[in-house]
């Protein structure tokens, strides 16, 4: 097994940047390559800056050299791990790997950090070497606080390099690693968009029968259900209606024919229409949120209404007893459990679905979703919760298909996904076993 004890981080935006810190302040020696050597040196004195900076021991920063493609490409022979992390452009992924491939070292682990491009189109015709040496080590973002760390490996990567990533992510980064395969979003990004630009579809049809609002939506898509403060649109906030855009249509184009993702790829009228004008989010001072600071040191926020195409000032949502926990709203008669029922019925049908398509088994689902997107709870975990009883009563209601895993669930006379207070899992040959 080779030990990593040298990295070269090629590309040093805001992810790249992340991992040669986190990398760093374990002990790695770090090179740290861009365009420009400039742009490297800059991402370094990045790392000891902020509210929490990435390393926070100035000594460390140490550990790093900077430097450009063109002029340090051939420093990478002697690293253990090169990772790359430049734009999520396959032609460029391709061009930069084929250099790398001419001077890195024999032994030496490559990966590719990209969130949604399949490894495949990565190294399609790339020496036999480079595809046994190569995976994907997909980092969530900011690197130094998030847990997750997907692992990919392709058609022919040895399982050494698999391994010996696993160990290093795991055991000297401290990362949770789940093990994905080599299919559209991988795991967290496939199940957390379906939720995303499916919700955003599902949350308009319940402002327009149920006068529901932005806030009470994302009054309810957060604590009761055990996701993050943000809640839905200001999750979408968060991370701009922009990256949103690109992911449905990475998703239009790559997504199976008959995946029910593909009913949610595009926008609704509405939030195409701010998407148009440029109304992104966060980045853009506003998007389904606007918070405006005044001169004697007050704040405001305002949100969108979308129905009449206006701002208006934001209302703190009143939820009952009844709308405090996914037990008590799932299937309930108001119309604040009908959304949530819609909501995380697609969720977690969609799910239960893409196993064993997009992992082995159900627990690197439910870790993706704890850890890349701070969830409480997995998709089985959430079933659990419910109950599988209840889910598979709703989602045949809807007209829908039973998804595969809840329907092997059914035929083995089991009730749940985990037994023994978690200890073991239910896997997709129907037996039971142990949780890592």
């Amino acid at each position: 097994m080779t030990e990593i004890k040298k990295v070269a981080v090629l590309g040093a935006g805001t992810m790249g940047f992340g991992i040669a810190g986190v990398c760093a302040n374990a002990g790695c020696q770090v090179l740290l390559l861009d365009l420009e050597k400039s742009a490297s040196e800059k991402a370094k004195e990045k790392l000891v800056a902020g509210r929490s900076p990435v390393i926070s021991d100035e000594t460390v920063l140490e550990r790093i050299s900077t430097g450009s493609f063109d002029a340090d490409l051939q420093k990478i022979k002697d690293c253990d791990w090169i990772c790359e992390v430049v734009v999520e452009n396959v032609e460029i992924k391709r061009e930069l790997f084929k250099k790398v491939e001419a001077v890195r070292g024999e032994g030496s682990i490559i990966s590719t950090n990209t969130s949604g491009i399949p490894l495949r189109d990565i190294y399609q015709g790339m020496p036999e070497r480079l595809q046994q040496d190569i995976a994907v080590t997909h980092f969530f973002n900011p690197v130094h606080i998030m847990k997750l760390v997907e692992l990919v490996p392709g058609e022919k990567t040895r399982p050494e390099v698999i391994s010996t990533l696993a160990d290093f992510l795991g055991q000297t980064l401290n990362k949770g690693v789940v093990y994905a395969k080599d299919t559209v979003n991988f795991i967290g990004n496939r199940i957390g968009c379906m939720w995303m630009l499916s919700g955003l579809h599902i949350a308009e049809e319940s402002m327009a029968k149920d006068d529901l609002t932005i806030e009470s939506i994302d009054a309810l898509m957060s604590e009761p259900v055990g996701l993050p403060a943000t809640g839905l649109y200001g999750l979408v906030d968060l991370i701009g209606l922009d990256v949103m855009f690109n992911v449905g249509k990475n998703l239009e184009t790559n997504l199976p024919d008959n995946d029910a993702g593909r009913a949610y790829t595009n926008f609704t009228k509405s939030v195409q229409t701010i998407f148009d004008r440029g109304q992104l989010g966060r980045k853009t001072g506003g998007g389904f949120y606007k918070l405006t600071r005044h001169d004697d040191g007050s704040k405001t926020m305002e949100v969108f209404d979308l129905q009449n195409d206006q701002w208006r000032a934001a209302e703190k949502p009143m939820l009952s007893e009844k709308d405090s926990s996914l037990e008590s709203l799932y299937g309930g008669e108001s119309a604040n459990a009908r959304f949530v029922t819609d909501i995380m019925t697609m969720t977690l049908s969609y799910s239960a679905e893409l196993v064993p398509e997009i992992a082995d088994d159900i627990v690197n689902v439910d870790r993706a979703m704890r850890w890349g997107f701070g969830w409480k709870k997995g998709p089985f975990e959430l079933i659990d919760q419910i109950g599988a009883d209840r889910v598979m009563e709703t989602i045949a209601s809807k007209g829908l298909p039973i998804p595969r895993m809840l329907n092997l669930l059914k035929q083995s006379d089991s009730t749940s996904f985990y037994r023994d207070e978690g200890k073991e899992y239910f896997g997709t040959d129907g037996e039971w076993h142990p949780v890592a």
